[in-house]
């Protein structure tokens, strides 16, 4: 089946067939006016959750305000590297504070960028072009959202039996939707909070709802709880122009990713198997990187050019183990839910090369360090930023 409209997707070779998920396409979500878009917003200027960034306190405000923001601020210069160039469109991946693979990408993205030596280090004249944005901190402290403790958390099963019954792939845990929106991990949130911990295992129990028409599966306790105060690495490029999404699921998967809608429009898109990332260019200027995962051997990338035939929302997925080449399983076909624990994440876009596309991930550890499907894999919160990049005009081209 070829992909004819946004709400009708072939991608076999992801193992996939998916559907999107997301019904108000037609009503611009600021239009709404009052009505609950499902999380509390920023402002009447930025439709962002109230954790968004607020850049004009570092970049305007007195040197007083930041000196005393600074008291609790300790020193993490490769995390500040990292929040920088994930706010300017060269994705490191995880936000870890630590030199790897991703980390490097987004370097020499950012160096071939402004005409400086490719080196993928954080070297002189690279930390010359990134003091622009000195004044930005490596981290800041937010308050997690106080309904979040009514949010349903639900593990994820490892049958695809089970795992069909849910009604949605949603997040585990309070603790993993917010490494997801902060774009690191529980750990490196732990890391940056070590109080935390000590303080909530003091108090009583969190008791975590169990999604509906999901397996009955013991839970551990978030470290993290609605209502704390907690130090966040500082990502950015977060705001979400009123009126400016046609569907409010799909805003309100944006505000989870700490995704902004303002991005560049992209010409060309070139992904490299060898160098296992995602280039995107306005003419000949390079505007944006991803670190990915591309292909297998049952798989591999096809190589040459490609169009971009659509874009689907939370999808659905399409579980066929034939499809996938788990010949002699006997797991049968099933239809998952959408979600962020999607096998394919929250946002697929569709290639005129049959069965194939781009599309996210429910574990972003493992970009390009796992292989794919066949298909091109990123962090949630890069595919969604991509997909606000790109359109039907856009080349897709892949290379050895």
């Amino acid at each position: 089946m070829i992909f004819v409209a946004v709400s009708s997707l072939a991608l076999a070779a992801c193992g996939m067939q998916g559907q999107d998920n997301d019904s108000e396409t037609d009503t611009a979500v600021a239009a709404r006016g009052s009505t609950d878009l499902g999380y509390d917003t920023y402002g009447s200027d930025n439709l962002a959750d109230t954790m968004a960034s607020n850049d004009d306190a570092h970049l305007n405000g007195s040197d007083a305000d930041r000196n005393a923001a600074a008291v609790a601020e300790e020193e993490r210069p490769i995390m500040q590297a990292q929040v920088v160039l994930d706010r300017v469109g060269f994705g490191p991946g995880v936000i870890d504070g630590k030199m790897g693979m991703s980390t490097e990408n987004a370097l020499r993205g950012f160096q071939e960028a402004n005409d400086l030596e490719t080196t993928g280090e954080l070297d002189d004249p690279t930390k010359a072009a990134l003091s622009k944005w000195e004044k930005i901190p490596a981290t800041r402290v937010v308050t997690i959202p106080s309904n979040w403790s009514s949010a349903q958390y639900s593990e994820i099963p490892d049958d695809p039996a089970d795992l069909a019954k849910l009604k949605k792939l949603g997040y585990t845990s309070l603790d993993e939707r917010l490494a997801e929106r902060f774009h690191t991990t529980v750990d490196v949130l732990k890391q940056l909070n070590p109080k935390v911990g000590t303080s909530r295992t003091q108090g009583a129990a969190q008791p975590r709802s169990v999604a509906s028409g999901s397996p009955e599966t013991p839970q551990s306790q978030d470290y993290f709880t609605a209502g704390q105060e907690i130090r966040v690495p500082n990502i950015g490029a977060d705001r979400i122009k009123p009126g400016s999404v046609n569907n409010s699921d799909w805003q309100k998967t944006l505000a989870s990713l700490g995704v902004g809608t303002e991005q560049p429009e992209v010409d060309r898109i070139v992904v490299s198997k060898a160098g296992k990332t995602l280039k995107a260019y306005q003419g000949d200027k390079l505007v944006a990187l991803f670190t990915v995962s591309s292909g297998s051997s049952q798989y591999p990338l096809p190589l040459g050019e490609w169009d971009i035939v659509g874009e689907a929302y939370n999808p659905t997925y399409s579980y066929d183990p034939e499809v996938l080449g788990k010949n002699g399983s006997d797991d049968g076909t099933h239809e998952f839910a959408p979600g962020p624990n999607s096998p394919v994440g929250v946002v697929w876009i569709d290639l005129s090369k049959d069965h194939y596309g781009i599309h996210g991930t429910p574990d972003p550890e493992t970009i390009g360090r796992a292989q794919s499907s066949g298909c091109v894999r990123l962090t949630n919160w890069d595919a969604a930023r991509l997909a606000g990049m790109v359109s039907q005009s856009t080349q897709v081209i892949f290379e050895a």
